[in-house]
């Protein structure tokens, strides 16, 4: 699978540093300096990923996640120097697969992309399971085994627990969770929590250190997967 990532930002250092370490991963790679650059470029060639900085000079990168998923890129990284929860969960809700706080250690960045790119993989063959270490999932049979022994899910848990694993390694928000378990986005966060804290005690071997259901403060919980290195 020859993976293009396009490379957003207006750092030119960080383009200059972080091009060859993906060059040298075998990902083909282009870059942009502006929003408006980045959506030439996206309606001209396919991107698997798109690394995109919210803080470009002529748009806030918010704004061009619909656009560039509307063309030709197929999953979006934001890589951002803005910590505040707000940013993060707006960008995910426009459509963002996940993001990374900068300053990022390289090696962050690219389990990230190479989590990316599994996902993309088992989109296009439609699996109806998920497996990662001891934990499998089927989809089809809403059933869950954690090393190979089944653990029962209610109804709620299990819809839960599959939109997390749909998005396995990314971040998914509270809203988008809310929507999934309640059809309901305005719901209490506190029921959220009440089903996370559930799910963490049929999965985790100590539900007060998770291993599978990170809290993403603020954001949401992401399933942690075994990244490759």
């Amino acid at each position: 699978m020859n993976v293009k990532i396009l490379l957003v930002d207006d750092e030119t250092a960080l383009i200059r540093s972080l091009q060859p370490v993906l060059i040298a991963q075998g990902y083909g790679v282009d870059s942009a300096g502006t929003a408006a650059e980045a959506l030439k470029k996206a309606k001209d060639t396919v991107f698997d990923i798109v690394l995109l900085d919210l803080g470009l000079p002529d748009a806030d990168g918010k704004e061009i996640i619909a656009k560039l998923l509307g063309l030709n890129a197929l999953s979006i990284l934001i890589l951002s120097a803005r910590h505040q929860e707000a940013e993060k969960v707006a960008a995910l809700d426009q459509g963002a697969d996940d993001f990374i706080n900068k300053p990022f250690n390289i090696e962050e960045l690219l389990a990230r992309i190479r989590a990316a790119v599994r996902r993309r993989k088992n989109e296009a063959v439609k699996s109806q399971e998920f497996e990662s270490r001891h934990l499998r999932i089927d989809f089809l049979k809403r059933k869950v085994f954690l090393m190979d022994e089944e653990i029962k899910f209610s109804p709620k848990e299990f819809d839960l627990l599959e939109t997390l694993a749909r998005h396995a390694g990314q971040v998914v928000t509270h809203r988008q969770l809310l929507l999934a378990g309640w059809n309901d986005p305005t719901v209490d966060t506190q029921y959220l929590r009440s089903y996370m804290a559930l799910i963490r005690q049929k999965l985790e071997y100590d539900s007060s250190q998770p291993e599978y259901l990170l809290t993403e403060p603020g954001v949401g919980y992401r399933l942690d997967i075994d990244f490759e290195h």
